[in-house]
């Protein structure tokens, strides 16, 4: 494996995991909400948890964007409409 291609893949991974540890804490919330001592506002702490949660879901949606293996076709097709587009306003 090249090293570009595992830290893409180390970067997907914390992403996931991090997904998961959310989901977890949200999961305790839902469960055992008179458990947790320090968070008094169980909806808050929910919301601040579905906030890293989002963090970490665009990461991997970036991730899949521009570092996939199509990421390589879908970087060309856009390269190529900005050529047209250049070249369309260029010919005015």
């Amino acid at each position: 494996m090249k090293a570009g291609d595992a830290i893409i893949l180390a970067a997907r991974k914390q992403a996931e995991g991090e997904l998961a540890v959310h989901q977890a804490n949200i999961e305790v919330y839902k469960t055992m909400p008179a458990g947790i001592g320090e968070h008094s506002d169980i909806v808050e702490a929910v919301i601040a948890e579905l906030d890293k949660m989002a963090a970490a879901s665009d990461r991997l949606e970036m991730i899949e964007k521009y570092f996939s293996k199509d990421s390589s076709k879908q970087l060309n097709g856009w390269l190529f409409a900005s050529y047209l587009l250049i070249f369309k306003y260029k010919g005015r």
